[in-house]
């Protein structure tokens, strides 16, 4: 099995097809409509909550099997059927037209997979075994989540706003290089690690200032 290439996708507004209706095909449809996907679902029959999803034209949904037509203007496909020469048929077609496809439980007949994702504001750690054990990948993100909090996605973004200020008003690289490597230390993690979110932005906040005063 080859080796993968890790990449954080955007999807915003891009038009992604699920093919399924079940319960994974709505863990995949919530995933891609929390990245600000525009979302077209292709099935016989909905989940209660897709169904839901549909009434509110939060997706758009044709009721219905597969057609070579539902792949029209798609950037990213998933394939979600219960039916495994269904789901290998929407593969086929969809990388012969050079698409993004993943096919769910059967990832090596598309050509991405998708990790085990830890999520944390804007944080994300992504765990990925390359398809071969998923199971161990999902273990990995179990353990990781007792590691980081919630608290880690908040400092993220406070370093994000510090990062977009210093790219604006900074214009010697040199000055721009050492602000932000100023900004996050060993001990400023060491006091996230141990909870203390309000010391670890004070912090933070205090090496920026320091770091912006000095000649």
């Amino acid at each position: 099995m080859p080796r993968t290439y890790p990449i954080s996708l955007i999807l915003s507004q891009r038009p992604c097809l699920v093919v399924g209706g079940g319960s994974v095909a709505e863990r995949k449809v919530l995933s891609l409509l929390a990245c600000g996907a525009k979302v077209k679902v292709v099935s016989p029959s909905l989940t209660p909550a897709l169904q839901d999803l549909a009434s509110k034209d939060k997706i758009n949904y044709r009721r219905g099997t597969f057609e070579i037509a539902d792949l029209e203007n798609i950037f990213l496909v998933i394939a979600a059927t219960d039916r495994e020469e269904v789901n290998h048929r929407i593969a086929t077609e969809a990388m012969a037209r050079n698409m993004l496809v993943n096919v769910v439980d059967d990832p090596p007949y598309g050509n991405f997979y998708v990790p085990a994702v830890l999520r944390r504001g804007s944080l994300q750690i992504a765990i990925s075994t390359d398809g071969k054990s998923p199971l161990i990948a999902r273990k990995i993100k179990e353990e990781l989540e007792e590691r980081y909090g919630p608290e880690y996605g908040i400092l993220v973004d406070l370093l994000g706003e510090i990062r977009h200020d210093i790219l604006n008003k900074i214009t010697d690289p040199r000055k721009r290089r050492e602000l932000l490597e100023a900004i996050v230390d060993n001990e400023t993690l060491q006091l996230l690690a141990g909870g203390e979110l309000e010391k670890a932005k004070e912090r933070v906040i205090n090496a920026y200032h320091r770091s912006r005063s000095k000649p």
